[in-house]
């Protein structure tokens, strides 16, 4: 039998132990903010989510995806100030089996819906975070304006703040929001959204399964979600989306769509990252409107 390891009171395997109840085998630093914790009877991974608020909303995210009984999301086993303890999932290789069923297991988490676009997880709360941005979640019953009220322009306003786009710039993102309902296409119901669905927070288990981890939930629009996997590549992606398309078909007309919902993620890496990402979003948003 492994001996416990001993670790003083505000460490990853001093919470994992108290959240758990059980004993700490061992530890290791997976990143800089995620360790796996060993533990008698187990594998757990602690996350330094940042802060105690960052932890509250990316605990009630996971939980509410998890409810939707669709895709595979690791059970919360707790949190502690700005620690979050979650099941460990070993990670496996990605395959067209597996893309398929998550993209069928991805429409039906979406169909699970939500009381509003921008609405909250149960137990989250409305000034929430994507990465280590702010993410406000301001309510809205009109998917065109609230995404262009809540998900666009408050990222171009930081980002001017920040010096990282000129006033001048931020006119073209302006132009977008004011012709957003022509852009949006049809009307769609409010989707259970993870938000934050890009390539590294998609874990292809050893169990053949996938896994989704680092929500920043939320009601939206589910080709947000897509939109997202296709910006920052995903194995298997024409897999993925057939799995979709199978179980929930698309609006005609989702891929000259595709730019219109990657303004958010490119906006807000635009703010944590810089330049890059600003000239990136401004060659988007410049597409969109030279197409309609």
């Amino acid at each position: 039998m492994s001996a416990s390891v001993p670790e003083e009171g505000d460490g990853p395997g001093a919470v994992a132990a108290r959240l758990t109840g059980r004993a700490v085998v061992t530890r290791r630093r997976l990143t800089g903010a995620v360790t796996e914790v060993a533990l008698d009877g187990g594998s757990v991974v602690v996350k330094d989510a940042g802060g105690a608020a960052e932890a509250r909303a990316e605990a009630a995210g996971m939980r509410w995806l998890g409810d939707a009984g669709s895709v595979r999301v690791p059970p919360v086993h707790g949190r502690e100030g700005r620690w979050l303890v979650t099941g460990f999932v070993p990670e496996g290789r990605p395959s067209a089996e597996a893309a398929v069923r998550f993209g069928r297991e991805l429409a039906g988490m979406h169909a699970a819906g939500a009381a509003a676009f921008g609405a909250p997880p149960p137990g989250g709360c409305a000034q929430a975070f994507i990465g280590r941005a702010p993410m406000r979640n301001a309510q809205g019953s009109n998917w065109a304006d609230w995404y262009g009220t809540h998900r666009v322009l408050p990222y171009v306003r930081q980002a001017v703040d920040g010096g990282v786009v000129r006033a001048a710039e931020a006119a073209v993102f302006e132009q977008v929001c004011e012709r957003m309902d022509e852009l949006a296409g049809p009307a769609e119901e409010p989707a259970r959204l993870h938000g934050d669905l890009w390539n590294g927070n998609v874990l292809w288990g050893a169990d053949g399964q996938v896994w989704l981890i680092d929500p920043a939930a939320h009601g939206g629009h589910r080709e947000t979600d897509l939109a997202m996997l296709q910006l920052f590549g995903c194995p298997f992606l024409a897999e993925v989306l057939a799995g979709y398309q199978d179980a929930a078909p698309l609006a005609p007309g989702r891929q000259q769509r595709v730019g219109l919902h990657q303004l958010f993620p490119l906006l807000v890496h635009t703010v944590l990252f810089g330049r890059g990402y600003a000239d990136q979003a401004l060659v988007t948003a410049r597409r969109l409107l030279a197409a309609h």
